[in-house]
């Protein structure tokens, strides 16, 4: 594609829309095209903005136990009748953890309350524990931290862009290939809400609205996320501010020395 300005992109369009992937298969594949990369003498460079993919990938996961599918069924009950229940239960076991992740993100309160009901330990012990950091590389990380408002106002705009260019189509054409409306990517802020467009959930109106406000709300918590990361440089402003581009280069040719 043209935004990709020639240069090589690695795991982009890996998977069906119902494949599963965790962080931890992220990581791995992740440690694999940056030796591959590397042993071609060239400079790997990871982008985007998924703070606990990195960590996955610099600083390693624990070997959890498997998924226990009817275990994830009942949690999932318990969730839809008592919205908040999980979170709150993985406070009770495992308080370190449930400060880290966000009440509305199910997906991840349900994997590490399944992890402290199967091996009857907390998550934070067992990730002390059980780690691999990714060896042999330096690590200069990198963060872009414009303006709040001049950011939601980006969101915004490249939300309803979304839309006018085809996203509607895009999904309908996803489930004109068979796949059923619950895979994970029908979870992802602007699906969901196409989703909910064309089952007559939402007006178009709506639909732009909420994943606008989702995507938002997603940003604020990203910016929380690193700005606890270790060792990160702020870059104050977008890719596109003068100077930070030539900020950018500059740190890392000092980085590289």
């Amino acid at each position: 594609m043209t935004e990709r300005c020639g240069i090589s992109h690695h795991l982009i369009d890996i998977l069906n829309p119902d494949e599963l992937f965790t962080a931890g298969e992220y990581a791995r594949l992740a440690r694999e095209t940056v030796q591959d990369i590397s042993q071609r003498g060239k400079l790997p460079i990871l982008a985007g903005g998924t703070g606990f993919y990195l960590r996955a990938l610099l600083d390693g996961l624990f070997e959890g136990p498997s998924r226990d599918q009817s275990l994830r069924d009942r949690l999932s009950g318990r969730e839809a009748r008592r919205p908040g229940s999980l979170h709150r239960l993985l406070t009770r076991f495992d308080r370190a953890t449930a400060q880290k992740i966000h009440p509305h993100d199910v997906p991840k309160v349900t994997r590490a309350l399944e992890v402290c009901l199967l091996t009857r330990r907390p998550v934070s012990e067992l990730f002390r524990e059980g780690r691999a950091a990714l060896a042999g590389f330096r690590t200069l990380k990198l963060g872009l931290l414009p303006d709040r408002e001049a950011l939601y106002e980006r969101l915004d705009r490249r939300c309803a862009a979304m839309f006018e260019h085809g996203l509607v189509d895009e999904v309908r054409h996803i489930l004109e290939l068979g796949y059923p409306p619950e895979s994970k990517p029908f979870e992802s802020h602007g699906y969901k809400q196409a989703l909910q467009f064309i089952r007559g959930e939402l007006n178009l109106r709506e639909a732009i609205f909420y994943a606008q406000r989702n995507t938002r709300q997603y940003a604020k918590r990203q910016l929380t996320w690193f700005r606890r990361e270790v060792g990160l440089v702020w870059l104050k402003g977008f890719a596109d501010t003068p100077g930070i581009r030539e900020r950018a280069v500059e740190l890392t040719a000092g980085f590289l020395g």
